[in-house]
């Protein structure tokens, strides 16, 4: 598995997940360009300051970027303590606004990699709600459909998440036939990154306890980058519409 070359798109760098993957994809060759709302502390190619529940920024950084994309890996997202609307906007709507401005730039054969829960397992269950909000063409008619369609706070990160695997698996199929680049999730378990603890507030000492006989323990940041580098290398180049659990088994023990 090799990344040389390869230009990369990595939102959520300043921390956790996300600049573990800027690490492992810079020692595979890779030019990384980094998106957050905080400077990052290490070394990239280059880094945009922004906020990804602005259309207007989103935009903004788009004409910043370069003309041919490789891959990009949407980790940047909020807990489920904020304020449900502030969820929606950053862990979805503007992940979407993202993917679809950026869909001209990208490269035969790039890969969009976003970053999913093992909370979102349930999406079967609210498949008619998650396929209404995935079948608005833009940021301000999701804003209008989730208006109209209000998320409860208590379950606003499972929800949006649940939604981001739906939306992902509908358009991968599309996007590889009619423009070559890939979409798959990845859907963490509980991670030892800066908001842990704010997952352990939003789901609660009674789920906490729950699970934590069925895993070893939460996962380390770059467990999980290495299977997002896999995933956009071309060694992943046939696989697309997948969301991949890396959770040491947490989701398995329920079966």
């Amino acid at each position: 598995m090799s990344l040389n070359n390869k230009t990369l798109v990595i939102t959520g760098v300043a921390s956790g997940i996300g600049a573990e993957v800027a690490r492992l994809a810079r020692f595979q060759g890779a030019r990384v360009i980094g998106l957050d709302r905080n400077a990052p502390a290490m070394t990239l190619d280059d880094f945009i300051q922004v906020d990804l529940s602005s259309t207007a920024q989103i935009d903004a950084l788009v004409d910043a970027l370069p003309a041919s994309i490789d891959g990009l890996c949407n980790i940047a997202g909020v807990p489920g303590t904020a304020p449900a609307e502030l969820v929606g906007k950053v862990n979805y709507l503007g992940l979407r606004h993202l993917c679809q401005t950026l869909l001209p730039r990208f490269s035969p054969a790039a890969g969009i990699v976003n970053i999913a829960s093992i909370l979102g397992a349930e999406w079967p269950a609210r498949l008619e709600q998650h396929k209404a909000l995935a079948a608005t063409s833009s940021y301000a008619e999701g804003l209008a459909w989730l208006d109209a369609n209000p998320v409860a706070q208590e379950t606003c990160y499972q929800y949006f998440k649940e939604a981001l695997i739906v939306w992902t698996t509908q358009q991968a199929s599309p996007w590889f036939l009619e423009h070559n680049v890939r979409l798959n999730c990845v859907a963490p378990g509980p991670v030892f990154t800066p908001i842990l603890g704010d997952f352990v507030t939003m789901l609660g000492e009674e789920r906490v306890q729950k699970d934590a006989h069925r895993m070893k323990r939460p996962a380390y940041a770059d467990e999980v980058a290495a299977v997002i580098a896999f995933l956009c290398s071309d060694a992943a180049r046939w696989v697309c519409g997948a969301t991949i659990p890396v959770d040491g088994g947490l989701a398995a023990s329920y079966l």
